[in-house]
């Protein structure tokens, strides 16, 4: 039977609201023909990073694959794929923030990063020790799920102030916002 851990939502809500948070006003803030370039790129940055949250593991009675998108491959995130009988151990290593990050290592001594940031974590543990016969006791999330959780809420928070800005400067004042006037003339920052 195959089985799909698809990327945790709130790793998937974390991204994509701090992308908006730091990138949606950029096309409002412009002017003139920049506006239709920030503007496609946005959209382009928002398609890229919609797309790169869409890996997912995938399992089956024979083999482990991880699988990425087109786009995620050409950036480096590449797809594979180990049958069980050939995952010899797992082995972690330690971040710079002290999380662990988890290896599977075949008898070929080929290393392949276990992934920590999907949903249903704790059942795709139990199918490696099935499979394997390996323990995963201690494994977990490779960040705390509040960190997720936070950090959407604070790009939510962004998001909401940098609309409300909007509003009242554009609706309320009726002075529409342009950053790049402003770059423009240094006698606005006397």
């Amino acid at each position: 039977m195959i089985k799909k851990f698809k990327t945790l939502f709130y790793v998937k809500s974390s991204l994509i609201t701090l992308y908006l948070a730091l990138t949606l006003p950029i096309p409002f803030i412009s002017t003139g023909e920049l506006k239709i370039i920030f503007l496609l790129a946005f959209l382009l940055g928002l398609f890229l990073v919609f797309n790169i949250t869409h890996d997912y593991v995938e399992t089956s009675k024979d083999k482990i694959s991880y699988k990425t998108t087109f786009f995620s491959n050409v950036i480096g995130n590449k797809s594979w794929e180990i049958f069980w009988k050939d995952i010899k151990l797992i082995n972690y290593s330690r971040t710079s923030q002290g999380s662990k990050v988890y290896y599977f290592i075949t008898f070929g001594e080929q290393k392949f990063l276990v992934p920590q940031r999907v949903e249903n974590f704790q059942e795709l543990l139990s199918l490696i020790v099935e499979k394997t016969g390996i323990e995963t006791e201690g494994m977990g999330y490779i960040s705390p799920m509040w960190t997720y959780k936070l950090l959407t809420l604070l790009s939510l928070l962004m998001i909401i102030g940098e609309i409300i800005s909007f509003f009242i400067l554009n609706v309320i004042y009726a002075e529409p916002i342009s950053l790049l006037s402003y770059c423009g003339n240094p006698s606005t920052f006397s």
